[in-house]
């Protein structure tokens, strides 16, 4: 490890990679993020309908997503943007859950919503823009269920541990670290994807990390090609953004992927995530041969 590094981490007791630590999974329902499966979660942005919801579930799981993601509460930059369906897009999630068995994630926005959506999320999710919120984090930290936790747009590294081990002090071990692109002086991209993110957390930290390819670039042709990019420095799973039709969604549609565009990047992974798995094979016998000089 950069000994900068260790100075730098090690701080976050609850967090941080130790030897007694290495690497910890986060278990929900069958699915284990941070073991040897690399778990995707898809879903629209924001829950517009049971129609909706309900096509892009199929079309999800078909193609081998784990989890369902969608927004009953949407936190827009402008007020005069779509916000959410509330608790009925609550309810349709779950209906989701029944019929397709995908475990379900939404984000969260308040401390005072907590017990709510926790009666029907299986992971709670907190947005960028929520990662600094400590009240919110504290009481997640009493809910129960597991929590991905998004990196701020201007946070650095040292910044989005110290939220997960907020959590993790307040009770939850079961953190999901997401690496969803920051804000930079590019503009031709939505945000700077810090893809060098995904493999400095997975050598200071024992939790999952994740990918968001649709939010850090913001532009759907881009999403297959940072997804391989994913899965080439480590990262345990990705959270893409799937609509049945983006043109016409009320929320994200251009860096949301079509059920036919999804399901090709799917396949478009295997020899990717295949190469990865033989190198994990392989390791081992190359220590034995090489020594450890």
């Amino acid at each position: 490890m950069n000994p900068r590094w260790n100075g730098q981490f090690s701080r976050f007791n609850l967090v941080a990679k130790t030897s007694e630590s290495c690497r910890s999974t986060v278990r929900v329902r069958d699915i284990e993020i941070g073991g040897a499966d690399f778990v995707v979660i898809a879903g629209p942005c924001a829950v517009e309908s049971e129609d909706q919801l309900l096509r892009t579930a199929e079309a999800v799981a078909a193609a081998g997503a784990r989890l369902l993601r969608g927004g009953a509460y949407k936190p827009r930059s402008s007020p005069y943007s779509f916000q959410g369906l509330g608790v009925d897009g609550l309810k349709i999630l779950r209906k989701a859950r029944e019929e397709t068995g995908l475990a379900i994630v939404t984000e969260v926005m308040s401390e005072e919503d907590v017990s709510l959506i926790a009666e029907y999320a299986d992971i709670m999710q907190v947005g960028t823009r929520s990662m600094d919120n400590y009240a919110l984090l504290e009481a997640l930290g009493r809910c129960g269920r597991p929590v991905l936790l998004k990196r701020g747009m201007t946070a650095t590294l040292e910044e989005l541990l110290c939220s997960a081990q907020i959590l993790a002090a307040a009770g939850n071990p079961d953190v999901i670290l997401c690496e969803r692109g920051i804000r930079t002086f590019e503009t031709a991209t939505r945000n700077t994807l810090d893809i060098a993110a995904v493999p400095v957390l997975k050598t200071v930290s024992h939790l999952p990390v994740i990918v968001d390819p649709s939010h850090a670039t913001g532009v759907r042709s881009l999403v297959p090609v940072l997804a391989r990019a994913a899965v080439v420095v480590g990262a345990d799973g990705l959270l893409v953004e799937v609509h049945p039709d983006p043109d016409q969604a009320l929320s994200d549609g251009e860096q949301s992927l079509t059920f036919r565009e999804f399901r090709e990047m799917m396949d478009d992974l295997d020899p990717y995530l295949a190469l990865r798995q033989e190198a994990r094979q392989q390791r081992p016998q190359l220590v034995a041969v090489g020594g450890t000089d």
